[in-house]
């Protein structure tokens, strides 16, 4: 009597499963706008925003259970922080979601160069609005670009739908 089923055989059954709900698309948007760019915005900035505030509320927990003490004082600065850092973090996923969705339109295709493009443009924006000198708003652009195309190659690998 097995009662720990067999993990390692392979069928095609299993493979084919796998690879489907690894490939298959998924319609998970928290709201409908009616338009696909609309859409993307929408989500890019929601799951974005939700992480900027997780961020802040984990680092303010932190630091509340490291001195001990938590007053009303830290909770309103704690809830102005999750507002301002996921007002950040969703504005810069819905400028990436825009410029890669106008450089898909203006080039015709849907590729890597987009995505890198369209971080580099991002970073440099966001590194404006910041303030910084030129030297760090091209150092931000190389950095953002490159994570954006690294975070597509490690997509398209985990998906196995990566192309020569």
């Amino acid at each position: 009597m097995k009662l720990v089923p067999n993990l390692y055989r392979k069928t095609r059954v299993s493979e084919s499963k796998l690879k489907k709900k690894m490939t298959s698309p998924k319609n998970d948007r928290a709201i409908d706008l009616g338009s696909p760019l609309l859409n993307d915005i929408a989500d890019a900035f929601l799951k974005s925003a939700t992480i900027g505030v997780t961020k802040v509320a984990a680092e303010d927990t932190y630091y509340a259970v490291k001195r001990g003490s938590f007053s009303s004082q830290d909770f309103e600065y704690t809830l102005k922080s999750m507002c301002k850092e996921g007002a950040y973090y969703g504005t810069v996923a819905g400028v990436f979601v825009t410029t890669e969705y106008g450089l898909e339109s203006v080039r015709g295709r849907r590729d890597w160069k987009n995505t890198m493009i369209a971080g580099a443009m991002t970073g440099a924006v966001m590194s404006a609005v910041n303030k910084n000198n030129k030297d760090k708003i091209l150092a931000d652009a190389i950095v953002a670009g490159t994570i954006a195309g690294a975070a597509l190659f490690l997509r398209n690998l985990a998906t196995g739908s990566l192309r020569k």
